[in-house]
C-alpha cells in the first residue's frame, strides 16, 4: 500500500502524470456526493484506496478526468493510470485545483465548509452550493485550501476564533493522504485482468462503483445481460439504463433480497440472480413503462431521481407468463409517492435508508396490503418556485419540468399541443424560456438571477421564443393565436392578467401560487 497527498495529486494531474484509460467509465458522481466525500476525509473516515497502474508507455486512447481535459505528460515518467478510484480522485482534484477549467460548459460544483453547522458524526458539514445560496459569514470555499493567495483573501476579516476554526479544517486536508495500491508493469494483459477483477469482485464497496462479486456460469454473464437489456430499452429512450451498473445491480438486489444496500449486493447468490433475471428484466421494463406513461418521461435523464426505478422494479417484477394488474388505487399511490419524493428531495440524502423503506412498503402495495408508501412528508410552498433557479440538470428543475409536462403544454405561437416526446428526448435549455423575457426585464432593472427563477419559465421552444421576441408580454400577446390565449396559459399554469400587466413581481407571486396549487394537487 502506498499513499499520495492531496497537494501531490493536484500537481501530478496538472503535470499530466495521473491519467484515465479509455476503458474506464466516465465521472458519474453528483454534487452532494462530492461534498459527502469531503466530509469523510475531514472526519477521518475510510474512503477507499485508489488502484494506479504505473507504466512508461502512454496509451493512445484516454478519457478526461471528469470534465477536465488533461495536459500532456511531462518528461518525468512513469505515468499513473487510474484503474479504480476514479470518482474519488476526480472529486478531490476538482474540488481543490484552481488551474484547469471544466470542458463543454460543464460547471464543477463549489464545495463549502459550513462554519455554523453543529459537529455531527453522521451529518455532513460540507455543502455543494450555488452562488446565490452562499452566505459568506457561514460558508467557506474549500477550493482555497491549497491556494495561499485565495485562502488569505477568503479569511480576510475573520475573527481570531473563526480563523482558528477554518485553519484547523484546512490543516486536515493539507495533511490528508489518499491510500493507493500501485501496479508497476508494462504488461497490458496483467492490467486488463486486474481491471476486470476490480469490477467483478467489488474491491471498492462504494455504492456508485460497486460491481458484481458473484461467479457467473459460462451460460450467464451479468454484463452481457445488462447490455442486452439496454438494447431492448434503447428504442424507448432508456438505453442508458443499461450503462448504469449501479442502478441495475440495485434493481437486482431489490427484487431478489428486497434490499438495495451494498452488503446485500455482495451476499446475493449468483444462482438465484440467474434464475430470477427474467423476472428482474420484466420489473425494470414495467417500471420504465410506468414513468413513461404516467409522468411522460422519455429518457433516464428526465427523472429527478433515477433511484425511484428500484422500488418500481420490485412492484412490476413478475415471472414470464404472468403479469401485474395495476388497480386505480395502486396507480394513485405510486404517483403520489413519486411526486412527493421529487418535491421533498428525499433521495438527495439517505438514499439507501429511503430505498429500503420504500421497497418494504411497495411490496405491501403489490400484495394488496395496507401500505404507507405515499406517506412522504413534504411541505411545498410558493418559495420553491420563487427562489429556485432554472437549470435543466438540477433536480428541482427536472421536477418543475415534469409538472409543466403534466399540464399538457400548448405552443405559444400555434396553440397546438407541444410534442413532449421530442422535447423530453432532446431535453435541453432551448425548449424552455422566460415568460417575461430577460431583454424586457433588463430594461426595467431586473437582474439575470432574479429573472431566472422557476416561476418565470415555461415550455416554449426556441422557434416560438424567437417569434415572440424579447419584448414585454403585453406586446408579444399580439403574436399569440387569438381565441386560444387563455387556453394556452392555462396549460402553462400561468396567470393571464398578471402576465400581460407587465408587472414582474405581481406576476411571479401569481404564477408561483398557481404552480404550488398544481403541485400539491399531484401530491394529494
Amino acid at each position: 500500500m502506498g499513499e499520495i497527498s492531496i497537494r501531490s495529486l493536484i500537481e501530478q494531474v496538472q503535470q499530466g502524470q495521473i491519467r484515465v484509460p479509455a476503458f474506464q467509465r466516465g465521472f458519474v458522481w453528483d454534487h452532494d456526493r462530492i461534498a459527502f466525500l469531503m466530509d469523510s476525509i475531514y472526519k477521518g473516515y475510510p474512503f477507499g484506496s485508489a488502484i494506479l497502474w504505473q507504466t512508461k508507455e502512454q496509451l493512445t486512447s484516454e478519457r478526461r478526468l471528469g470534465p477536465f481535459s488533461l495536459p500532456e505528460p511531462t518528461a518525468d515518467f512513469p505515468i499513473s493510470y487510474v484503474l479504480d478510484g476514479q470518482q474519488r480522485l476526480t472529486s478531490i482534484f476538482g474540488t481543490f485545483q484552481t488551474e484547469l477549467e471544466p470542458e463543454d460548459d460543464e460547471m464543477w460544483p463549489r464545495i463549502y465548509f459550513d462554519l455554523k453547522a453543529e459537529q455531527d458524526l453522521q451529518e455532513s458539514q460540507f455543502l455543494a452550493l450555488e452562488n446565490e445560496d452562499v452566505d459568506p459569514a457561514r460558508h467557506f470555499p474549500v477550493n482555497t485550501f491549497f491556494d495561499t493567495t485565495a485562502y488569505r483573501k477568503a479569511t480576510k476579516g475573520f475573527t481570531d476564533e473563526q480563523a482558528e476554526a477554518i485553519d484547523s479544517v484546512q490543516a486536515v486536508f493539507k495533511e490528508a493522504k489518499i491510500p493507493t495500491q500501485d501496479i508497476v508493469t508494462d504488461n497490458r494483459g496483467k492490467v486488463a485482468i486486474v481491471f476486470e477483477r476490480v469490477n467483478r469482485l467489488g474491491v471498492e464497496l462504494d455504492v456508485l462503483q460497486l460491481l458484481s462479486a458473484w461467479t457467473w456460469s459460462d451460460e450467464f454473464d451479468l454484463q452481457t445481460r445488462f447490455a442486452e437489456l439496454a438494447a431492448i430499452l434503447a428504442p424507448f429512450g432508456f438505453g442508458e439504463v443499461g450503462d448504469d451498473s449501479n442502478l441495475l445491480l440495485r434493481c437486482c438486489a431489490a427484487v431478489v433480497a428486497k434490499d438495495a444496500a451494498p452488503n446485500t449486493l455482495m451476499n446475493m447468490s449468483g444462482t438465484e440472480v440467474r434464475d430470477r433475471f427474467d423476472e428482474i428484466e420484466n420489473g425494470i421494463q414495467g417500471a420504465i413503462d410506468f414513468v413513461r406513461t404516467h409522468l411522460k418521461v422519455e429518457k433516464l435523464g428526465n427523472l429527478p431521481y433515477p433511484a425511484v426505478l428500484v422500488p418500481l422494479t420490485v412492484f412490476f417484477a413478475h415471472k414470464d407468463g404472468q403479469s401485474i394488474r395495476l388497480s386505480d388505487e395502486q396507480r394513485r399511490v405510486l404517483l403520489r409517492w413519486l411526486w412527493r419524493s421529487f418535491f421533498s428531495r428525499r433521495f438527495s440524502a439517505g438514499v439507501l435508508r429511503n430505498l429500503k423503506r420504500d421497497i418494504e412498503e411497495i411490496v405491501k402495495l403489490k400484495d394488496g396490503k395496507p401500505s404507507a408508501l405515499a406517506d412522504v412528508t413534504v411541505n411545498l410552498e410558493a418559495d420553491f418556485f420563487l427562489e429556485k433557479k432554472f437549470s435543466v440538470a438540477a433536480v428541482d428543475s427536472k421536477t418543475f419540468v415534469l409538472l409543466l409536462v403534466n399540464a399538457q403544454p400548448l405552443s405559444f405561437v400555434s396553440g397546438s399541443l407541444v410534442s413532449l416526446a421530442t422535447v423530453l428526448s432532446a431535453y435541453n435549455r432551448s425548449e424552455f424560456h422566460h415568460l417575461m423575457p430577460q431583454a424586457f426585464l433588463g430594461k426595467i432593472g431586473v437582474d439575470t438571477a432574479s429573472a431566472s427563477v422557476l416561476a418565470n419559465f415555461a415550455m416554449i421552444s426556441a422557434a416560438d421564443n424567437k417569434i415572440l421576441g424579447g419584448v414585454a408580454p403585453s406586446i408579444y400577446r399580439a403574436k399569440m393565436p387569438a381565441g386560444k390565449i387563455t387556453e394556452i396559459l392555462e396549460h402553462a399554469v400561468c396567470p393571464e392578467k398578471e402576465l400581460f400587466d407587465d408587472d414582474f413581481q405581481a406576476f411571479l407571486q401569481a404564477r408561483a401560487a398557481l404552480l404550488t396549487a398544481q403541485a400539491n394537487g399531484l401530491m394529494t
